[in-house]
């Protein structure tokens, strides 16, 4: 809520991932979901039933996302995107030249190069940007980060990483294993999660990546193995794997010279194990919120932006070398490194 009247929020896109979304916020006093954007009309049809089971009217669709844009940008405060991969940039960037805020969902671009022009767009009109990474938004993840950054764990040395899931088989016949749409497979999808985390947990630039990637004869690959080398010397191992049987989950260990970390690809719990200790230790769990509330308590200005898009814009460097190394067979992809980004990553945060 912002000066006390309800959020006006249009949405792009009402898949499965949007309805999800859209369910909690719904009826909210804070929130008046004013117009949505669905070429599909089954799609559509679904999440009128979301607003018919409260009682409430549902919203206008404009299947066109340009001109959704066009016609209900100046009866909206805010924009909720969750459309394919490949739209991602576009439709952020048009939302942002309305002047609207904007919530978007994972993961933010397809490559470096749209995230810093993105990052331009956020910085030349003066609106909010945030990346609905459910990691980056964790406040275990947030915490993880914080001990990490203040020096008490000492100096980062390794952070291993592996996430698996039946993915290839759950995400036949979608829009998820068409590159045009989706701009990678396993790796981009449930992997990015992944990605951002480790980004975000390591705080600093790559120096150095090799990868693979495998499709196993599918459109997109399903199997992945990233090893990097940070600015600062510290190593990274990611392990993906998408054809595993039915399963859905992730681990990430984060080993400091006075500490050991752990926590999983969406921040959902975190333990810490610290110099002369005996095994890990959960970390107190702080409730996380859904994805939207944390987006207004950004606006409003009661928290920094937990998921500012200068994570983004390392997650798509990292990407861009991922794909480089793969495509020439694993070789080491060397990458300029101008420090860390924190500073810049706090400065926005703290302008919102």
């Amino acid at each position: 809520m912002t000066n006390g009247q309800p959020t006006r929020v249009g949405f792009i896109g009402t898949g499965i991932m949007g309805r999800t979304h859209l369910d909690g916020m719904v009826g909210r006093d804070d929130t008046s979901v004013v117009a949505v954007c669905e070429p599909s009309p089954a799609a559509y049809a679904q999440a009128i039933e979301l607003f018919d089971r409260r009682g409430l009217p549902a919203p206008p669709n404009e299947p066109d996302w340009r001109r959704f844009i066009e016609t209900f940008a100046p009866q909206l405060d805010a924009l909720f995107i969750l459309t394919p991969h490949a739209f991602h940039f576009a439709q952020a960037t048009a939302g942002l030249e309305a002047g609207l805020d904007v919530l978007l969902e994972k993961p933010m671009v397809l490559t470096a190069d749209e995230a810093e022009a993105l990052i331009a767009t956020r910085d030349r009109t003066g609106q909010l940007l945030v990346v609905a990474f459910q990691g980056s938004l964790s406040p275990q993840v947030r915490e993880a980060s914080r001990l990490l950054r203040s020096g008490e764990l000492g100096s980062l040395l390794n952070i291993s990483a592996t996430a698996w899931q039946d993915w290839s088989t759950l995400t036949t016949g979608t829009w998820r294993q068409e590159p045009a749409l989706s701009g990678g497979g396993f790796m981009f999808d449930t992997g990015a999660h992944m990605l951002n985390t480790v980004a975000d947990l390591a705080g600093e630039d790559f120096a150095e990546v090799a990868a693979w990637l495998e499709d196993d004869g599918r459109p997109v690959d399903v199997r992945a193995t990233v090893m990097g080398r940070l600015a600062s010397g510290a190593l990274v191992t990611m392990n993906a794997c998408g054809s595993a049987i039915p399963s859905c989950h992730s681990e990430i260990l984060v080993f400091t010279t006075g500490a050991i970390l752990k926590t999983g690809i969406w921040g959902e719990s975190l333990e810490i194990q610290r110099a002369g200790t005996a095994g890990l230790r959960k970390v107190r769990a702080v409730a996380g919120l859904p994805v939207w509330e944390q987006f207004l308590n950004v606006r409003s200005g009661r928290i920094p932006n937990p998921s500012p898009p200068e994570v983004g814009l390392r997650m798509a460097r990292l990407w861009d070398a991922v794909r480089e190394s793969a495509a020439n067979a694993g070789s080491v992809v060397r990458m300029p490194t101008g420090g860390s980004a924190d500073d810049r990553v706090l400065a926005a945060a703290a302008g919102r």
